[in-house]
């Protein structure tokens, strides 16, 4: 039997211990970690892995790459795909920081009690990594996107980014930059949404808990994917899982960890099913579906 191998590539100094522990779990025999791993010091490294092995034992080896920067992690991937030519190629995922499964477990959370397609979607603190991914992922859906910043022109550069990487793709989206930078202006977009999703930086409050009780029916979600104090929503338990509360349902980051933690497992295995597949934020998050489709 030819052992399963995994290359991870870290941008920070230390690889994230994180993502080896999940690696393991997930059934890798071998990992081998590496870190400040940058496009110019990757070529071996990749080169390790497409060139000992041939034929279908080629899809036992595979690449994960992360790190705690989204946009150096997004710069590494182009370089090692890069790398390939042919068929001479191994599978290979993206998930910085959390930031693809996080935002797929958020999204599928959320729709698990609205339908997106024709839905709002508010992301507060969208122009971090993990919001970019949760406005992308819920335009990937249908929904209308509100990404919230605190900065109107850094929130406008986001939506002009993350519309590029889906034109890319052959994938329309409506994505709008909002500017909230105070409790007025956040009260006014959750009268706009039907979900709310806060991915603010650890131990930043992003809606206070009047604000949020004043909301309208209409928001019918609000998920906080802060686990450090205080909550990104104030009130909300990191162990919030579909709590019901003033007619809407509440979910905290540990609420939606279980999730995330069975689609990083997921993809990792996937990424062995060939030696082509490249799983980015699309692609994981069809992996999350089919995981809910299957309880």
């Amino acid at each position: 039997m030819v052992a399963k191998i995994l290359l991870q590539l870290d941008t920070d100094t230390a690889p994230s211990t994180f993502d080896g522990v999940v690696a393991v779990d997930a059934g890798v025999d071998h990992l081998f970690r590496h870190g400040d791993v940058t496009p110019e010091n990757v070529t071996s490294l990749v080169h390790g892995m497409m060139f000992t092995r041939g034929g279908d034992a080629l899809r036992h080896s595979a690449i994960f790459i992360g790190g705690t920067d989204v946009g150096a992690a997004e710069r590494l991937l182009q370089r090692v795909r890069k790398c390939f030519f042919g068929p001479v190629r191994v599978s290979v995922m993206l998930d910085a920081g959390g930031c693809n499964t996080t935002a797929a477990a958020a999204v599928l959370s959320a729709a698990k009690h609205v339908s997106l397609g024709g839905a709002t979607i508010g992301v507060l603190g969208g122009t971090g990594p993990v919001g970019q991914r949760v406005a992308e992922m819920a335009a990937i859906e249908g929904g209308t996107v509100l990404l919230a910043s605190r900065s109107q022109s850094r929130a406008a550069e986001t939506v002009e980014a993350i519309g590029n990487r889906l034109q890319e793709r052959g994938t329309d989206a409506t994505i709008q930059p909002c500017q909230v930078a105070d409790k007025a202006e956040t009260a006014e977009l959750l009268g706009r949404c039907h979900v709310v999703i806060a991915c603010g930086a650890a131990g930043v409050e992003l809606i206070d808990a009047d604000t949020l009780a004043a909301a309208p029916e209409s928001l019918q979600v609000a998920i906080d994917l802060n686990a450090v104090p205080p909550s990104g929503i104030a009130g909300l338990s990191p162990t919030a899982k579909a709590v019901q509360q003033n007619g809407r349902m509440l979910y905290g980051a540990i609420g939606v960890g279980g999730l995330k933690m069975k689609i990083h497992r997921q993809a990792l295995q996937e990424l062995f099913s060939a030696n082509n597949r490249v799983l980015e934020s699309s692609e994981i998050l069809q992996i999350g579906k089919q995981l809910m489709q299957a309880g």
